[in-house]
């Protein structure tokens, strides 16, 4: 049996290089334009970002997940979650790197299911980062929940007509496109009569109606809007990968997006982490450091085994779709990361507050973003809850009940079996041992 925990020296030496350049070149963006980040380049922005996407493309490390016939390298899973892991560090990073969400998995799915057609006109200057685009999937009334989802698209001749509202379209306000997922037939199960459009952002009848922002920013300049669509016409060719098939494109963006996703939490909670040690290290009160206290040493403790243990999962997961090639089948684990991210990060960014006391719920210090980033991530893509019940169901797939009220491993039960088989094999009748 084979088993190693290191990455191949020239995977590594990339890695290290981006783990500098990362630190040295990009999170220094972080600060200058903080919220600027899924804005389309121009001026300063594009003089200064530009050359350092060119870096990344001659290292060989631009928009890592696609094959090469669409211009990446073909890593799987496990190399992209090391990167991911030194992306999430910042907010920029992904964008330089070609790699930004919601852009990558909507590149992924127009590379399966796009036409042509489509991949030329969306794919190609999506990729260069010539653009941005929108997944505009939730519902109001009805959250993450397709079953409930009551915008419609209704063919009307050669065209199809879209009707209803999404709410939390990300990034909508700087989209180029959107990629909207709609009722195509209601008469089915919403498993097979949904359908996904390419929507070029300008479509009229398109509202963005408000954006809505994350806890603490201001009103009016958040990033996920609440969109109205009216009477919104497009043509038979904006239909992604055919109709009916939006269940089957959804998990293609999902799957590997949720470990990617998973890496870069690792990346911020790792960066928290980093600050609680400096900071104990550094703050001395009751007479001594608090890196002398118990409670702090607990914080510690506690923290570094949470993130060890995320860390080692997320990996493995990765390894495992880099093995069989098969989301499906590792469903469960791709759901349980899900359960378990919102929950590291929350708990790592609450003790690093916690030991840099008043300093710590100050704008001045990046832990009360992360406290709320923790919250959003125990709803996007489907809540915490939805995700337990499927990590539950695919557990259980693997056991089956006892023959009778007692668990087959209650002792007396047990007992009688191994009585029954060592007198068999002594040839004696039970009642003889």
């Amino acid at each position: 049996m084979s088993w190693d925990f290191e990455t191949d020296p020239e995977f590594q030496a990339k890695l290290d290089w981006a783990d500098q350049f990362v630190r040295e070149e990009v999170e220094p963006l972080d600060l200058v334009w903080p919220h600027l980040v899924f804005t389309p380049l121009e001026g300063r922005r594009r003089d200064a970002i530009e050359p350092l996407k060119q870096q990344v493309r001659e290292q060989g490390l631009w928009a890592t997940h696609l094959g090469p016939e669409l211009g990446g390298q073909g890593y799987g899973q496990l190399k992209l979650s090391l990167l991911n892991e030194i992306l999430g560090r910042s907010g920029w990073a992904p964008v330089v790197f070609g790699c930004q969400a919601p852009d990558t998995g909507n590149a992924e799915i127009i590379a399966h299911y796009g036409t042509p057609e489509q991949k030329e006109r969306y794919l190609r200057p999506l990729l260069e980062g010539e653009l941005f685009s929108c997944y505009s999937m939730t519902e109001p009334h009805a959250g993450a929940d397709p079953t409930m989802f009551e915008t419609s698209a209704v063919k009307d001749g050669d065209e199809w007509v879209i009707n209803g509202w999404k709410f939390f379209s990300s990034n909508a306000r700087t989209a180029a496109f959107f990629i909207v997922m709609v009722v195509t037939n209601p008469d089915v199960s919403a498993y097979n009569g949904m359908s996904m459009f390419l929507v070029p952002s300008d479509t009229p009848g398109i509202e963005i109606v408000r954006d809505v922002g994350l806890g603490g920013e201001p009103l009016g300049e958040g990033s996920h809007a609440l969109i109205h669509y009216q009477d919104v016409r497009v043509p038979e060719d904006a239909l992604l990968g055919g109709e009916g098939q939006a269940f089957a494109i959804a998990q293609t963006r999902l799957g590997g997006g949720r470990i990617h996703h998973a890496m870069r939490t690792i990346g911020l909670a790792q960066r928290a982490f980093d600050m609680m040690c400096e900071r104990v290290l550094s703050r001395e009160t009751a007479g001594g450091l608090l890196a002398d206290k118990q409670f702090v040493q607990g914080y510690i403790a506690d923290s570094y085994a949470q993130l060890m243990q995320f860390r080692l999962f997320v990996l493995y997961t990765a390894w495992s779709i880099d093995k069989y090639n098969d989301y499906r089948r590792v469903r469960k684990d791709i759901a349980a990361i899900k359960v378990i991210m919102p929950t590291v990060l929350h708990d790592i960014a609450q003790r690093a507050l916690q030991v840099h006391g008043a300093l710590g719920v100050s704008n001045e210090m990046p832990f009360s973003g992360m406290l709320v980033g923790a919250s959003v991530m125990g709803l996007a893509d489907g809540p915490t809850e939805v995700h337990k019940v499927t990590v539950a169901r695919q557990v259980l797939r693997d056991y089956s009940p006892s023959d009778d009220l007692w668990p087959t491993q209650h002792l007396p039960k047990r007992l009688a079996a191994a009585r029954e088989k060592l007198a068999e094999y002594l040839e004696l009748e039970v009642a003889d041992l």
